[in-house]
Protein backbone atom coordinates (compact mmCIF):
# COMPACT_ATOMS: atom_id res chain seq x y z
CA UNK A 1 0.00 0.00 0.00
CA UNK A 2 1.51 3.53 -0.75
CA UNK A 3 2.32 5.90 1.87
CA UNK A 4 0.23 8.95 2.16
CA UNK A 5 2.43 12.00 2.45
CA UNK A 6 1.90 14.16 5.76
CA UNK A 7 1.28 17.76 5.28
CA UNK A 8 4.36 19.15 6.21
CA UNK A 9 5.90 16.68 3.44
CA UNK A 10 3.50 16.74 0.64
CA UNK A 11 4.86 18.02 -2.56
CA UNK A 12 4.01 22.50 -3.04
CA UNK A 13 1.48 21.71 -5.41
CA UNK A 14 -0.29 18.64 -4.26
CA UNK A 15 -3.15 21.18 -3.62
CA UNK A 16 -6.05 18.65 -3.10
CA UNK A 17 -4.09 16.40 -0.72
CA UNK A 18 -3.35 19.89 1.44
CA UNK A 19 -6.65 21.28 1.02
CA UNK A 20 -8.26 18.89 2.61
CA UNK A 21 -5.96 19.20 5.35
CA UNK A 22 -6.47 22.91 5.62
CA UNK A 23 -9.78 22.59 5.25
CA UNK A 24 -9.68 20.38 8.31
CA UNK A 25 -7.92 23.47 10.46
CA UNK A 26 -9.54 26.67 8.82
CA UNK A 27 -13.55 25.75 9.37
CA UNK A 28 -14.45 29.13 10.63
CA UNK A 29 -12.64 30.71 7.32
CA UNK A 30 -14.93 28.82 5.39
CA UNK A 31 -18.01 30.25 6.78
CA UNK A 32 -16.40 33.46 5.97
CA UNK A 33 -15.33 33.02 2.52
CA UNK A 34 -15.74 30.50 -0.16
CA UNK A 35 -12.56 29.31 -1.09
CA UNK A 36 -13.10 26.51 -3.35
CA UNK A 37 -10.51 23.89 -3.29
CA UNK A 38 -10.90 22.94 -7.09
CA UNK A 39 -7.74 22.26 -9.37
CA UNK A 40 -3.96 24.14 -8.58
CA UNK A 41 -3.86 26.92 -10.14
CA UNK A 42 -1.21 27.16 -13.37
CA UNK A 43 1.41 30.31 -12.74
CA UNK A 44 0.58 32.94 -15.03
CA UNK A 45 4.01 34.85 -14.76
CA UNK A 46 7.02 34.34 -12.04
CA UNK A 47 6.87 35.01 -8.59
CA UNK A 48 9.33 37.62 -6.56
CA UNK A 49 9.17 39.24 -3.41
CA UNK A 50 9.28 42.71 -5.42
CA UNK A 51 6.30 41.90 -7.52
CA UNK A 52 4.46 40.88 -4.62
CA UNK A 53 4.97 44.15 -2.89
CA UNK A 54 4.51 46.14 -6.15
CA UNK A 55 0.42 43.98 -6.12
CA UNK A 56 -0.07 45.04 -2.22
CA UNK A 57 1.00 48.40 -2.64
CA UNK A 58 -1.31 48.76 -5.41
CA UNK A 59 -3.79 47.04 -2.78
CA UNK A 60 -3.46 49.53 -0.23
CA UNK A 61 -4.19 52.15 -2.31
CA UNK A 62 -7.03 51.52 -3.84
CA UNK A 63 -8.29 48.37 -2.42
CA UNK A 64 -11.35 49.68 -0.80
CA UNK A 65 -14.41 47.31 0.72
CA UNK A 66 -13.49 46.39 4.30
CA UNK A 67 -11.19 43.08 5.27
CA UNK A 68 -13.72 40.13 3.77
CA UNK A 69 -13.30 41.81 0.27
CA UNK A 70 -9.88 42.92 0.78
CA UNK A 71 -8.89 39.26 1.26
CA UNK A 72 -11.58 37.65 -1.76
CA UNK A 73 -9.20 40.15 -3.71
CA UNK A 74 -6.29 38.45 -2.66
CA UNK A 75 -7.76 35.14 -3.29
CA UNK A 76 -8.81 35.64 -6.42
CA UNK A 77 -5.65 37.52 -7.56
CA UNK A 78 -2.98 35.69 -6.03
CA UNK A 79 -4.52 32.48 -5.91
CA UNK A 80 -6.53 31.92 -8.96
CA UNK A 81 -4.99 34.54 -12.14
CA UNK A 82 -1.72 34.72 -10.76
CA UNK A 83 -0.95 31.15 -9.51
CA UNK A 84 1.22 32.56 -6.84
CA UNK A 85 -0.47 30.86 -3.68
CA UNK A 86 -1.90 27.25 -3.62
CA UNK A 87 -5.48 26.88 -2.31
CA UNK A 88 -3.87 25.39 1.02
CA UNK A 89 -1.75 27.98 1.40
CA UNK A 90 -4.47 30.49 0.98
CA UNK A 91 -6.50 28.60 3.44
CA UNK A 92 -3.57 28.96 5.84
CA UNK A 93 -3.18 32.44 5.72
CA UNK A 94 -7.13 33.06 6.18
CA UNK A 95 -6.91 30.39 9.43
CA UNK A 96 -4.26 31.99 11.17
CA UNK A 97 -5.69 35.47 10.80
CA UNK A 98 -8.76 34.15 12.08
CA UNK A 99 -7.48 32.35 15.53
CA UNK A 100 -4.59 35.21 15.64
CA UNK A 101 -6.10 38.75 17.15
CA UNK A 102 -5.01 41.08 14.92
CA UNK A 103 -6.30 42.87 11.57
CA UNK A 104 -7.73 40.32 9.41
CA UNK A 105 -6.26 41.74 5.71
CA UNK A 106 -3.07 42.48 7.12
CA UNK A 107 -2.56 39.23 8.58
CA UNK A 108 -3.28 37.20 5.68
CA UNK A 109 -0.78 39.70 3.70
CA UNK A 110 1.98 39.26 6.13
CA UNK A 111 1.60 35.41 6.17
CA UNK A 112 1.34 35.05 2.02
CA UNK A 113 4.61 37.39 2.69
CA UNK A 114 6.22 34.96 5.08
CA UNK A 115 5.46 32.20 2.89
CA UNK A 116 7.27 33.35 -0.10
CA UNK A 117 10.34 35.07 1.56
CA UNK A 118 10.78 34.79 5.13
CA UNK A 119 10.67 37.42 7.69
CA UNK A 120 11.89 39.80 5.06
CA UNK A 121 8.62 38.89 2.92
CA UNK A 122 6.30 39.94 5.78
CA UNK A 123 8.11 43.36 6.68
CA UNK A 124 7.86 43.89 3.56
CA UNK A 125 4.61 43.25 2.11
CA UNK A 126 3.00 44.59 5.74
CA UNK A 127 4.62 47.90 5.10
CA UNK A 128 3.54 48.12 1.28
CA UNK A 129 -0.19 47.32 2.63
CA UNK A 130 -0.27 49.84 5.39
CA UNK A 131 1.87 52.41 4.25
CA UNK A 132 -0.38 53.88 1.85
CA UNK A 133 -3.54 54.07 3.59
CA UNK A 134 -1.51 55.47 6.33
CA UNK A 135 -0.19 58.45 4.41
CA UNK A 136 -3.92 59.16 2.71
CA UNK A 137 -4.94 58.90 6.70
CA UNK A 138 -2.43 61.66 7.56
CA UNK A 139 -3.52 63.93 5.21
CA UNK A 140 -7.40 63.83 6.09
CA UNK A 141 -5.97 64.39 9.69
CA UNK A 142 -4.28 67.14 8.81
CA UNK A 143 -6.73 68.92 7.13
CA UNK A 144 -9.52 68.05 9.67
CA UNK A 145 -7.06 69.59 12.28
CA UNK A 146 -6.74 72.63 10.17
CA UNK A 147 -10.31 73.04 8.40
CA UNK A 148 -12.54 71.10 11.41
CA UNK A 149 -13.65 74.49 12.80
CA UNK A 150 -15.13 75.30 9.24
CA UNK A 151 -19.31 75.07 9.05
CA UNK A 152 -19.29 73.24 6.06
CA UNK A 153 -16.63 70.33 7.21
CA UNK A 154 -19.25 70.55 10.51
CA UNK A 155 -21.95 70.46 7.88
CA UNK A 156 -19.75 67.22 5.63
CA UNK A 157 -19.35 65.12 9.22
CA UNK A 158 -23.16 65.63 9.99
CA UNK A 159 -24.71 63.55 6.87
CA UNK A 160 -21.32 61.06 7.12
CA UNK A 161 -22.03 60.79 10.52
CA UNK A 162 -25.47 59.41 10.22
CA UNK A 163 -24.61 57.30 7.39
CA UNK A 164 -22.33 55.66 8.82
CA UNK A 165 -23.87 54.33 11.32
CA UNK A 166 -26.02 52.44 8.81
CA UNK A 167 -22.80 51.23 7.02
CA UNK A 168 -21.02 49.62 10.26
CA UNK A 169 -24.56 48.63 11.32
CA UNK A 170 -24.88 46.09 8.03
CA UNK A 171 -21.48 45.24 8.38
CA UNK A 172 -21.86 43.85 12.03
CA UNK A 173 -25.28 42.08 11.03
CA UNK A 174 -23.13 40.72 8.25
CA UNK A 175 -20.01 40.22 10.31
CA UNK A 176 -22.25 38.20 12.82
CA UNK A 177 -24.04 35.87 10.51
CA UNK A 178 -20.84 34.81 9.15
CA UNK A 179 -18.94 34.57 12.50
CA UNK A 180 -21.52 31.93 14.44
CA UNK A 181 -23.55 30.81 11.49
CA UNK A 182 -26.16 28.48 12.83
CA UNK A 183 -24.86 27.91 16.74
CA UNK A 184 -26.78 28.68 18.98
CA UNK A 185 -24.23 29.06 21.98
CA UNK A 186 -22.58 31.81 19.96
CA UNK A 187 -25.59 33.51 18.79
CA UNK A 188 -25.99 33.92 22.87
CA UNK A 189 -22.46 34.99 23.51
CA UNK A 190 -23.64 37.73 20.98
CA UNK A 191 -26.48 38.88 22.15
CA UNK A 192 -24.89 38.98 25.86
CA UNK A 193 -22.43 41.02 24.43
CA UNK A 194 -24.20 43.41 22.66
CA UNK A 195 -26.77 44.06 25.35
CA UNK A 196 -23.77 44.82 27.86
CA UNK A 197 -21.90 46.94 25.18
CA UNK A 198 -24.87 48.94 24.02
CA UNK A 199 -26.20 49.47 28.47
CA UNK A 200 -22.71 50.51 29.48
CA UNK A 201 -20.99 52.46 26.68
CA UNK A 202 -18.15 50.53 26.29
CA UNK A 203 -16.78 46.85 25.91
CA UNK A 204 -16.14 44.48 28.85
CA UNK A 205 -13.02 42.58 28.09
CA UNK A 206 -13.56 40.47 30.93
CA UNK A 207 -16.76 39.63 29.58
CA UNK A 208 -15.02 38.97 26.07
CA UNK A 209 -12.54 36.22 27.97
CA UNK A 210 -15.44 34.85 30.38
CA UNK A 211 -17.31 34.00 26.35
CA UNK A 212 -14.32 32.68 25.31
CA UNK A 213 -14.34 30.06 28.11
CA UNK A 214 -17.92 29.59 28.21
CA UNK A 215 -17.20 28.49 24.81
CA UNK A 216 -14.51 25.71 25.66
CA UNK A 217 -16.36 25.04 28.61
CA UNK A 218 -19.74 23.98 26.79
CA UNK A 219 -17.72 22.35 23.83
CA UNK A 220 -16.03 20.10 26.03
CA UNK A 221 -11.99 20.44 26.69
CA UNK A 222 -9.75 18.04 24.03
CA UNK A 223 -8.90 15.14 24.87
CA UNK A 224 -4.75 14.80 25.64
CA UNK A 225 -3.15 13.23 22.49
CA UNK A 226 10.09 52.27 29.85
CA UNK A 227 11.26 55.45 30.56
CA UNK A 228 9.89 57.91 28.02
CA UNK A 229 13.58 59.30 26.55
CA UNK A 230 13.88 63.25 26.83
CA UNK A 231 14.02 64.53 22.98
CA UNK A 232 13.56 67.89 21.55
CA UNK A 233 10.86 67.83 18.82
CA UNK A 234 9.43 70.52 16.85
CA UNK A 235 6.13 71.70 17.91
CA UNK A 236 4.31 71.07 14.91
CA UNK A 237 4.90 66.98 15.04
CA UNK A 238 3.34 66.90 18.57
CA UNK A 239 0.37 69.19 17.35
CA UNK A 240 -3.25 68.08 17.37
CA UNK A 241 -6.60 69.10 18.21
CA UNK A 242 -5.90 70.41 21.71
CA UNK A 243 -2.52 71.43 20.75
CA UNK A 244 0.73 70.09 21.71
CA UNK A 245 0.87 67.38 23.20
CA UNK A 246 4.00 65.94 25.54
CA UNK A 247 6.04 63.71 24.24
CA UNK A 248 5.18 61.45 26.97
CA UNK A 249 1.95 60.90 25.55
CA UNK A 250 3.59 59.04 22.73
CA UNK A 251 4.12 56.22 25.37
CA UNK A 252 0.43 56.04 26.23
CA UNK A 253 -0.93 56.14 22.85
CA UNK A 254 1.47 53.15 21.68
CA UNK A 255 0.69 51.25 24.49
CA UNK A 256 -3.16 51.45 24.32
CA UNK A 257 -3.48 50.71 20.47
CA UNK A 258 -0.95 48.13 21.11
CA UNK A 259 -3.55 46.41 22.79
CA UNK A 260 -6.46 47.50 21.02
CA UNK A 261 -4.53 45.40 17.70
CA UNK A 262 -4.23 42.51 20.33
CA UNK A 263 -8.21 42.38 20.47
CA UNK A 264 -9.10 42.47 17.38
CA UNK A 265 -10.49 39.34 16.03
CA UNK A 266 -11.79 38.52 12.12
CA UNK A 267 -12.28 41.93 11.43
CA UNK A 268 -11.27 45.50 11.79
CA UNK A 269 -14.95 46.86 13.04
CA UNK A 270 -13.88 44.59 15.71
CA UNK A 271 -11.82 47.71 17.28
CA UNK A 272 -14.61 50.34 17.20
CA UNK A 273 -16.59 49.56 20.61
CA UNK A 274 -12.85 49.07 22.46
CA UNK A 275 -11.56 52.33 20.92
CA UNK A 276 -14.81 54.06 21.70
CA UNK A 277 -14.71 53.30 25.44
CA UNK A 278 -11.01 54.10 25.66
CA UNK A 279 -10.77 57.00 23.80
CA UNK A 280 -14.32 58.91 24.22
CA UNK A 281 -15.49 57.83 27.87
CA UNK A 282 -12.43 57.18 29.54
CA UNK A 283 -9.54 59.28 28.41
CA UNK A 284 -11.74 62.16 26.99
CA UNK A 285 -9.28 62.21 23.76
CA UNK A 286 -12.63 62.59 21.38
CA UNK A 287 -15.99 63.64 21.09
CA UNK A 288 -18.34 61.59 20.18
CA UNK A 289 -18.80 63.06 16.57
CA UNK A 290 -14.88 63.62 16.14
CA UNK A 291 -14.88 59.30 16.80
CA UNK A 292 -17.47 59.20 14.37
CA UNK A 293 -15.43 61.18 12.02
CA UNK A 294 -12.43 58.64 12.60
CA UNK A 295 -14.94 55.96 11.99
CA UNK A 296 -16.05 57.27 8.53
CA UNK A 297 -12.54 57.80 7.26
CA UNK A 298 -11.52 54.30 7.89
CA UNK A 299 -14.88 54.02 5.83
CA UNK A 300 -13.37 56.23 3.13
CA UNK A 301 -9.81 55.53 2.90
CA UNK A 302 -8.34 52.08 1.26
CA UNK A 303 -6.66 49.38 3.29
CA UNK A 304 -6.89 47.95 6.56
CA UNK A 305 -10.06 49.17 8.31
CA UNK A 306 -7.96 50.00 11.74
CA UNK A 307 -6.01 52.58 10.00
CA UNK A 308 -8.26 54.55 11.76
CA UNK A 309 -6.11 54.40 14.94
CA UNK A 310 -3.72 57.02 13.07
CA UNK A 311 -6.33 59.61 12.52
CA UNK A 312 -7.15 59.04 16.09
CA UNK A 313 -3.82 59.25 17.06
CA UNK A 314 -2.92 62.60 15.15
CA UNK A 315 -6.00 64.13 16.64
CA UNK A 316 -4.70 63.64 19.97
CA UNK A 317 -0.40 64.03 19.31
CA UNK A 318 0.07 65.43 15.74
CA UNK A 319 1.74 63.53 13.24
CA UNK A 320 4.16 61.82 15.50
CA UNK A 321 0.22 60.73 17.69
CA UNK A 322 -0.32 58.80 14.25
CA UNK A 323 2.90 56.51 13.94
CA UNK A 324 2.71 55.76 17.51
CA UNK A 325 -1.28 55.04 17.14
CA UNK A 326 -0.55 52.95 13.45
CA UNK A 327 2.49 51.19 14.93
CA UNK A 328 0.65 50.41 18.33
CA UNK A 329 -2.41 48.66 16.47
CA UNK A 330 -0.13 46.78 13.76
CA UNK A 331 2.67 45.42 15.92
CA UNK A 332 1.30 42.67 17.46
CA UNK A 333 -0.73 41.20 14.06
CA UNK A 334 3.10 41.59 12.73
CA UNK A 335 4.86 39.63 15.55
CA UNK A 336 1.80 37.13 15.78
CA UNK A 337 1.76 35.91 12.36
CA UNK A 338 5.96 35.40 12.26
CA UNK A 339 5.71 34.32 15.45
CA UNK A 340 3.54 31.50 15.02
CA UNK A 341 3.77 30.80 10.91
CA UNK A 342 6.64 27.87 11.40
CA UNK A 343 4.87 26.12 13.61
CA UNK A 344 0.78 26.84 12.56
CA UNK A 345 -0.53 23.78 11.69
CA UNK A 346 -0.04 21.84 14.59
CA UNK A 347 -1.04 25.10 16.76
CA UNK A 348 -4.52 25.11 14.85
CA UNK A 349 -5.17 21.59 15.30
CA UNK A 350 -5.50 22.41 18.95
CA UNK A 351 -9.49 21.88 20.03
CA UNK A 352 -9.53 23.91 22.94
CA UNK A 353 -7.77 27.31 21.06
CA UNK A 354 -10.79 26.91 18.33
CA UNK A 355 -13.27 26.50 20.73
CA UNK A 356 -12.07 30.11 22.55
CA UNK A 357 -11.58 31.88 20.07
CA UNK A 358 -15.15 31.38 18.30
CA UNK A 359 -15.93 32.67 21.66
CA UNK A 360 -14.01 35.42 21.57
CA UNK A 361 -14.74 36.22 18.56
CA UNK A 362 -18.37 36.02 18.82
CA UNK A 363 -18.45 38.34 21.77
CA UNK A 364 -16.57 40.73 19.96
CA UNK A 365 -19.27 40.88 17.25
CA UNK A 366 -21.89 41.11 19.86
CA UNK A 367 -19.76 44.21 20.80
CA UNK A 368 -19.74 45.69 17.69
CA UNK A 369 -23.72 45.51 17.22
CA UNK A 370 -23.81 47.23 20.68
CA UNK A 371 -21.38 49.80 19.60
CA UNK A 372 -23.83 50.65 16.71
CA UNK A 373 -26.58 51.07 19.03
CA UNK A 374 -24.05 53.59 20.96
CA UNK A 375 -22.99 55.52 18.17
CA UNK A 376 -26.19 55.41 16.53
CA UNK A 377 -27.93 57.59 19.49
CA UNK A 378 -24.98 60.21 19.45
CA UNK A 379 -25.10 60.44 15.30
CA UNK A 380 -28.62 60.49 14.79
CA UNK A 381 -30.29 63.44 16.70
CA UNK A 382 -32.91 65.04 14.99
CA UNK A 383 -35.43 64.42 11.96
CA UNK A 384 -32.95 64.94 8.89
CA UNK A 385 -30.45 62.69 10.54
CA UNK A 386 -32.92 59.59 10.97
CA UNK A 387 -33.81 60.44 7.36
CA UNK A 388 -30.81 60.06 6.37
CA UNK A 389 -29.99 56.84 8.09
CA UNK A 390 -32.98 55.57 6.68
CA UNK A 391 -32.19 56.27 3.35
CA UNK A 392 -28.64 55.34 3.45
CA UNK A 393 -29.76 52.02 5.17
CA UNK A 394 -32.11 51.13 1.91
CA UNK A 395 -29.07 51.52 -0.15
CA UNK A 396 -26.61 49.55 1.34
CA UNK A 397 -29.78 46.66 1.91
CA UNK A 398 -30.82 46.96 -1.84
CA UNK A 399 -28.00 48.48 -4.10
CA UNK A 400 -25.33 45.65 -4.39
CA UNK A 401 -21.48 46.45 -4.59
CA UNK A 402 -22.28 50.05 -3.33
CA UNK A 403 -18.58 51.59 -2.92
CA UNK A 404 -19.07 52.89 0.66
CA UNK A 405 -16.75 56.36 -0.51
CA UNK A 406 -19.28 56.77 -3.02
CA UNK A 407 -22.50 56.82 -0.06
CA UNK A 408 -20.21 59.04 2.28
CA UNK A 409 -19.11 61.54 -0.18
CA UNK A 410 -23.45 61.91 -1.05
CA UNK A 411 -23.74 61.87 2.63
CA UNK A 412 -21.51 65.08 2.98
CA UNK A 413 -23.00 67.23 0.65
CA UNK A 414 -26.36 66.68 1.53
CA UNK A 415 -25.12 67.26 5.57
CA UNK A 416 -23.44 70.54 3.93
CA UNK A 417 -26.54 72.02 1.98
CA UNK A 418 -28.54 70.72 5.35
CA UNK A 419 -26.21 72.50 7.83
CA UNK A 420 -26.72 75.67 5.30
CA UNK A 421 -30.49 75.70 5.68
CA UNK A 422 -30.37 75.41 9.63
CA UNK A 423 -27.79 78.07 9.42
Amino acid sequence: MPAVPSPENAPADDAPTLARTANAVAHRSDRAIDLSAGEPPRVSQPLTLRALVRYFLGLGTWGFGGPVVLVERMRRDLQEARGWFTVAEYKEAIALAQLAPGPLAAQVAIYLGWLRAGLLGATAVGVAFIVPSFVMVLVLSAVYVKFGGLTWMQGAFYGVGAAVIAIIGFSAWKLVRKTVGKDALLWGVVAVNALATAVTEREILSLIVASGLLVLAVRGWPRRGATAALVVLPSWLLTGLHGTAEPGLLTTIGWYFAKAGALVFGSGLAIVPFLHGGTVVDMHWLTERQFLVAVAVSMITPGPVVITVAFIGYLVAGPLGAIAAAIGVFLPAYLIVVAVAPSFRRIARNTALRAVVDGVTAAATGAIAGAVIVLGRRAITDLPTLALFLVALVLVLRVRKLPEPVLLLAAAVIGIAMHGVRA
